[in-house]
């Protein structure tokens, strides 16, 4: 599973974002997400965006409403520990690009059952069919967010992706940063999850 020391850094700092920002701690926020009796993660998502609540303090609410992450970690080797090191490694010295690995693998999470398969160059995301994403660190100052959706060619954000994964990977999104998994991001994403389930 993904080192504790991301996760942990990842909830503490989205809880003293979300209280900055909204002038609430998440034991508020929790109780008027339940107030507001809404079952559905795209309805809250929704909600929650009404409320000026968006990026990782709007993701900690998900989580906390729906549950957190419990990722299968898959590695050639070792499934666990090797897998854990597989990945760290990728983002050995690119460490600022961590946080967009973490944040698409609990956005992916949300999506429901699924595995993450480490790989040497990428990390695989597998429905409970096939492949449906990949992460890869492109560069020192982007990560690729590889999805298959067959039938979708590329344009706007929606690159070509010649090298991603097992071929079967169609197209990518370039990330430079957390902050830009945003609702079309998401959106394709769960395209992608939907379409190979």
């Amino acid at each position: 599973m993904p080192p504790a020391e991301h996760w942990r850094e990842m909830v503490d700092w989205s809880a003293c974002l979300l209280r900055r920002t909204t002038g609430e701690g998440v034991p508020e926020w929790n109780r008027r997400v339940l107030a507001s009796g809404i079952d559905g993660e795209r309805e809250l998502r929704a909600w929650l965006d009404e409320r000026a609540v968006t990026g990782y303090p709007q993701l900690l609410l998900l989580m906390e409403r729906f549950g957190y992450p419990d990722f299968v970690w898959a590695g050639p080797d070792d499934p666990l520990a090797g897998a854990g090191d597989l990945v760290d490694r990728q983002y050995a010295d690119r460490a600022e690009l961590r946080p967009i690995l973490d944040r698409v693998l609990a956005e992916a999470a949300l999506l429901g059952p699924m595995r993450v398969r480490a790989r040497k160059t990428h990390v695989a995301l597998v429905s409970p069919r096939r492949t449906f994403a990949v992460v890869k660190a492109g560069t020192r100052t982007r990560v690729d967010l590889g999805l298959r959706l067959a039938g979708r060619a590329p344009g706007g954000r929606l690159e070509a992706a010649p090298s991603l994964g097992n071929g079967a990977i169609t197209v990518r999104i370039a990330l430079t940063s957390a902050d830009a998994i945003d609702g079309e991001t998401l959106s394709w994403l769960r395209d992608a999850y939907t379409g190979n389930r």
